[in-house]
This record gives C-alpha cells, sequence and structure tokens, in this order.
C-alpha cells in the first residue's frame, strides 16, 4: 500500500452565533484527503480528515511542514510491516520529526487533522469500522461499546434568537432523540445567564439534564461567583470556567464547587494534562475531561493522555470528548468513554453523525462502515469530494 497524494483546503463553518469569547463569522477548519493505490470495489482507498471547530484552518502549517515530510518520507516507514497497510502511528512519528518540544497550539490541530485521515485509510483499507480497529489495536479486553451517550451542546448567544429561540432550540434537541444538553454562559451578565439556564431547565423532561460551558472566560473572583450561584441548580456539570492552562484557578473552584467541573478541550499535549492532573484540584471520581484528538496531534497523543491520567485515579468513563464528530464517537466506542459530544444543529456538516445511527434516548449506534463513515454523511461526504 502506498500514498498516492495528499490534498488539502479550507471549509468555512462561519455563523452568526458565538460563546463568551469568541463569534463564529469567520470560523474556518482544514480538510485532508489521503489518496492511496489500495483498490476496494473498483475505487482507490482515501482516508479523510478535519479538526473541530473552534480553531481555524491551518493551512501554511500543513502545506509547509506537516504534509511535505509525509511526502517525503521512504513509504515502507509509514507501514505496519506486519499488514503492508498504512500505520498511522508510524505516521506521526514522521509529522514530529524535527519539532521541539512545546509549542502546542495551531501545531497540535494541523497534526491532528492529518490524523484522522490516516486512521480512517488504515480502518478502509483493513476493511472494519474506525471504532474496532482502535479496539484491537490499543488491547482493550472484551468488546467495544455499541452505542455511546451523547449530548447536544448548542445554546450559542445569537443576535435574533431571544429566550423563545432557545427554548425552540432545545425542544428540536429533544425531538431528535437527545436527553442532555449544553449551553453557553458567561456572555452576558450573570442576572441574563441565570435566566437562560431556568429558561431551558423550564423545557426539559424529568431525567434530562443541563451543562453550562464559559469557554474559559472568568477569572477567579468571577468563576466563583458563577459557581456559587450555578450551585443552586443541579447541573450536568459547569465547564471552562476560567482559561484552561490556569490550574491554580481550577483548584480554587473545585475546592468551592460541589458540583461537577469539566475542561480540557483546549488541552492539547500529554504534558499539559499532565499537569492538570498535577495542579488544578479536579477530582477523578466526579469531574469531566474533554480532550479531543483532532485539536491534539491525533489519537495517539490522546491514548497517552489516557495513559497518563489513568495513573492519577482516572477512568475512562469520566472521560467525554469535545468536538462533536465522528472521530470521538469511535474513540468513545472503542475505549469505553463516558460519551460524547454532539452539534445536531450547528457547524453542518462536520458536526454530528452518520444518518443511519439516529439519536435515541440520548444514545447513538456505532456505524459499522469501514472506516470512519464519513460517507455515511451524504453532506460531507459530497463537501470533501468536491473541495478536495
Amino acid at each position: 500500500m502506498r500514498i498516492t497524494k495528499i490534498t488539502h483546503s479550507e471549509a468555512p463553518i462561519a455563523s452568526k452565533i458565538s460563546n463568551a469569547v469568541i463569534d463564529f463569522s469567520r470560523m474556518t477548519i482544514s480538510i485532508v484527503a489521503v489518496h492511496s493505490d489500495l483498490v476496494v470495489d473498483g475505487e482507490p482507498v482515501v482516508g479523510y480528515g478535519f479538526h473541530s471547530n473552534g480553531r481555524y484552518a491551518q493551512s501554511g502549517l500543513l502545506a509547509t511542514r506537516i504534509l511535505p515530510r509525509v511526502e517525503e518520507a521512504p513509504p515502507e516507514q509509514l507501514l505496519d510491516p506486519a499488514t503492508g497497510i498504512i500505520d498511522p502511528v508510524r505516521v506521526q512519528r514522521v509529522v514530529m520529526a524535527n519539532e521541539k518540544p512545546g509549542g502546542h497550539g495551531d501545531r497540535a490541530v494541523a497534526a491532528g487533522t492529518l490524523d484522522m485521515a490516516m486512521w480512517d485509510l488504515a480502518a478502509k483499507a483493513a476493511g472494519k469500522p474506525l471504532y474496532r480497529l482502535l479496539h484491537e489495536r490499543y488491547g482493550r479486553g472484551g468488546q467495544p461499546a455499541s452505542s455511546v451517550w451523547v449530548y447536544a451542546a448548542g445554546g450559542y448567544y445569537h443576535p435574533e434568537k431571544p429566550l423563545q429561540g432557545l427554548r425552540d432550540e432545545i425542544r428540536g434537541y429533544l425531538d431528535t432523540g437527545y436527553r442532555d444538553v449544553k449551553i453557553k454562559i458567561g456572555g452576558a451578565s450573570l442576572k441574563e445567564d441565570l435566566e437562560r439556564i431556568e429558561t431551558v431547565l423550564g423545557v426539559l423532561p424529568s431525567g434530562s439534564r443541563l451543562a453550562v460551558d464559559a469557554n474559559g472566560r472568568f477569572d477567579v473572583g468571577e468563576a466563583l461567583r458563577y459557581a456559587w450561584a450555578l450551585s443552586d441548580y443541579d447541573l450536568l456539570w459547569y465547564e471552562e470556567p476560567c482559561d484552561p492552562l490556569d490550574y491554580q484557578t481550577h483548584a480554587v473552584v473545585a475546592d468551592e464547587f460541589d458540583g461537577t467541573l469539566a475542561t480540557g478541550e483546549n488541552l492539547f499535549s500529554v504534558p499539559d494534562v499532565r499537569n492538570l492532573r498535577r495542579y488544578a484540584g479536579l477530582r477523578p471520581h466526579r469531574d469531566v475531561l474533554q480532550m479531543d484528538p483532532s485539536l491534539s496531534y491525533g489519537i495517539p497523543e490522546y491514548v497517552g493522555m489516557l495513559r497518563e491520567l489513568a495513573a492519577g485515579g482516572w477512568s475512562p468513563e469520566r472521560f467525554c470528548p469535545h468536538g462533536g464528530n465522528q472521530i470521538n464517537l469511535a474513540l468513545a466506542g472503542a475505549f469505553g468513554l463516558g460519551g460524547c459530544e454532539s452539534y445536531p444543529m450547528v457547524f453542518e456538516p462536520f458536526g454530528g453523525f452518520a444518518e443511519s445511527t439516529p439519536v435515541t434516548g440520548g444514545y447513538v449506534g456505532l456505524p459499522e462502515e469501514p472506516g470512519l463513515g464519513v460517507e455515511l454523511k451524504p453532506a460531507l461526504r459530497d463537501l470533501l469530494h468536491d473541495r478536495l
């Protein structure tokens, strides 16, 4: 098996929505296709990758550093010697050659985008859905999960959607099979945010839960002011109360807040999560971690994060990746994670899962199509084919 070419481009996911820190009016993402000489059903096998929302497209890094290293590598250096097919772990080693430690940020996003495409390619070459390939590769016992808990992430601030629009949005999630939802806080006053919270709680049926997300907006004083106010509600969690690297503030909030905290989507490396484990005061039996492989070098780095945090008493059930896309669904099924995020009405066609696996009772099934399952989302498949 050989890579014949790698193509990349940008795709817009622009929207009028905003969170507490950024708006998405000019948001883009990178998309990648890895073409091979392996032919299945008369067509060359192609792996597709893209990264999650919140980080802009990485065209420069891909074009000048990441992709040339793979293209210039001896073909056998990229292959599993036992099977002769692409080995994404070996590819990542090539990608990171001649890179200094540290600097985890946009570089991690570029590498993670390519990594997704390599895993899609490898799973297609093996004739297996990605979640089964990952379960076998990393030696977890028993069987992978057949379905995964998901929650609907939305509730963004929108200039044309006041409280009634928020109600309608949440009802839409419930009508399509979700039970638990998340909305944004920190982009308005505390009084207004509490009104938004109570509006959503008034819509949710018994057994459904609400999470809130401040997107790292607060300093320690404001994070605590919100924590004390949020303690009056039985929330699923309070997410990113402060800057993701401000471990001391995390520790202060964890000491004061009896509910569940969630963070991690903006941590991009094993050293980042090692410091989180050591210094953030988070509680392995209660809190939730949301690292996202498409933003953090890819699945090999994510596996390192799982191992690092296991040393601190964190079980896979406390992980719930950010991103709302197919690779994180595959991860959750393969590694027995607690669940994953979903974006059912925003960032399309990149958010959400296969049309053949609808959400039912807050859970979504794992598709059995070889690879990541991009082809099971016609709008995503068509966009990738058109642009790559």
